[in-house]
């Protein structure tokens, strides 16, 4: 399966995620939904939030240039939220995944999507 079919048929055709990505660790985009205009510097400045959680606190979740407000987070999963949408990320071994859900997904549908997929990834090194 390609990273592409990951997003295509994993996170969006679940219909909890409305917009998805997953890179690597450098910030390098493996995959992405259409239309989701995330950059390699706001993919960065996410990834290294997982270690350092004070920015994100602070500066808040940037996405394709819309700002979203960080709410929690741990060494692996990052959740954000902007009025009626909300991101939620999970970094693995050697990737992250980004997405973005929308009224009227709650917050835990999208988790258990992306999470799903996350522990997958980690079982197969990724």
């Amino acid at each position: 399966m390609s990273w592409q079919d990951y997003v295509d048929n994993q996170l969006l055709a679940s219909q909890c995620v409305t917009k998805a990505c997953i890179a690597g660790h450098d910030g390098n985009i493996w995959a992405q939904s259409n239309g989701f205009e995330v950059t390699k510097e706001e993919l960065s400045k996410l990834i290294s939030g997982f270690d350092q959680q004070d920015g994100l606190t602070s500066n808040g979740v940037t996405l394709a240039g819309q700002r979203y407000i960080y709410l929690s987070g741990t060494d692996r999963v990052v959740r954000a939220k902007l009025g009626r949408s909300g991101v939620h990320c999970m970094k693995t071994t050697q990737a992250v995944i980004v997405s973005i859900y929308e009224d009227p997904v709650q917050p835990q549908q999208a988790a258990s999507v992306v999470e799903k997929l996350g522990d997958y990834l980690i079982t197969c090194g990724y």
